[in-house]
């Protein structure tokens, strides 16, 4: 094999390797700032969804607390602590609105007269590092 081939095969070696790594950190990363699809079991996101669904309760003067059904889309933004911006179905649950229940132990109200779900849009702010987390918005439809 000849000097010319080598150099041409160690030239191509290395503007592939070069294209694998950029292109592969073009995926990984993402603008600051920009927003972000996430996992829906993710730890924050379940956190999210949560505190969403308190905030829709607080709000609501439904005899009956609601809680998740399904979370339908899950993103995340990176601001100041994390910004997440979930569609999420919330239900009807069997618990009274003054019993201040742990929405784990409520189940939800059978098909009939008192089944209803909401389709909601909640924006939760998460700042870890001051173990807080905040709904800055929320809106719901039947």
């Amino acid at each position: 094999m000849g000097t010319e081939t080598l150099l041409l095969i160690l030239t191509a070696l290395a503007g592939w390797s070069f294209q694998e790594v950029t292109s592969l950190s073009r995926v990984d990363r993402s603008p600051p700032g920009s927003i972000s699809n996430v996992s829906k079991n993710d730890t924050g996101v379940q956190k999210a969804v949560l505190t969403g669904t308190y905030a829709f309760n607080n709000r609501s003067n439904d005899a009956f607390l609601f809680k998740a059904l399904e979370i339908d889309d899950a993103k995340k933004q990176i601001v100041k602590g994390i910004k997440y911006i979930l569609e999420v179905r919330i239900l009807r649950t069997v618990c009274r609105n003054t019993d201040n229940a742990d929405l784990n132990n409520c189940h939800f109200q059978p098909k009939g007269k008192l089944h209803q779900i909401f389709h909601c849009h909640f924006e939760v702010w998460a700042m870890s590092w001051l173990k807080l987390m905040k709904t800055t918005f929320l809106s719901c439809r039947p």
